[in-house]
C-alpha cells in the first residue's frame, strides 16, 4: 500500500513539474519600440495624443508612428476590442511596465506607463518628434484578427500650472488641518 501511494505522489510530483515549466502562451503578441532616428521612408504616421489605427490585414506586421504633439509621453494607453485581455501577450522596451487589462465596458487596455529618468536607462517614454513602432506577432499560430481597430491615447506631463494649483491646494489643506487639530486639542 505505501509503495503505491509513494508511486502516485511521485507521478504528481512529475506531472506537476512537466506542467510548470510548459509554455502554455500561445496568444498574440504586441510589441512596442522606440525607432532610433525616424520612422522608415514612407511608413511613418504623425500622431497627436489621440490616435486611431488598424491592425494589418495579415494580422501580422509593423506599423510605425511619430509624436507629433510637442509633448513628452509618459504613458501609453492602446484600447481594442477584439481579443480577450487574457489572450495578449505585451513586449516593449519604451516605458518601464506594460499591462494588459478589461475595461468596465467590456474593451481591452494594453497600458504602458512609467518614464525613467535617469540618462542611461532607455525607459524615458516618447519624446516630441519621436518615432516608434508597434509590432502585432504570431505565437504558434495565433495571430491578431486582420483591420481590428484600436484607438491611443497619451499621457503627458502636466504643465507647470497644474502643478502650482497641486500645491497651492495641498498647502490650503495642510494649513486647515492644523487649524482644526489645534480646535480638538483646546
Amino acid at each position: 500500500m505505501k509503495i503505491s501511494r509513494m508511486c502516485a505522489l511521485i507521478l504528481l510530483l512529475a506531472i506537476g513539474s512537466v506542467m510548470a515549466f510548459a509554455d502554455g502562451i500561445t496568444d498574440p503578441k504586441i510589441v512596442i519600440h522606440n525607432v532610433n532616428g525616424s520612422a522608415p521612408e514612407g511608413q511613418g504616421v504623425g500622431v497627436g495624443v489621440n490616435f486611431t489605427f488598424s491592425v494589418p490585414k495579415s494580422g501580422t506586421g509593423t506599423l510605425f508612428f511619430t509624436n507629433d504633439s510637442g509633448k513628452a509621453w509618459t504613458s501609453l494607453a492602446l484600447i481594442e476590442t477584439g481579443e480577450p485581455a487574457a489572450d495578449i501577450s505585451c513586449v516593449q522596451t519604451v516605458f518601464l511596465s506594460c499591462g494588459v487589462k478589461t475595461l468596465k465596458n467590456g474593451s481591452v487596455e494594453i497600458l504602458l506607463s512609467g518614464v525613467n529618468t535617469k540618462t542611461d536607462n532607455p525607459h524615458t517614454g516618447i519624446g516630441p518628434g519621436q518615432s516608434f513602432s508597434v509590432r502585432f506577432a504570431c505565437v504558434d499560430g495565433s495571430c491578431w484578427p486582420g483591420g481590428l481597430q484600436f484607438s491611443g491615447h497619451a499621457g503627458t506631463v502636466p504643465e507647470p500650472g497644474t502643478v502650482a494649483l497641486m500645491v497651492t491646494g495641498l498647502g490650503a489643506m495642510f494649513s486647515r488641518r492644523k487649524q482644526w487639530m489645534a480646535r480638538l486639542k483646546s
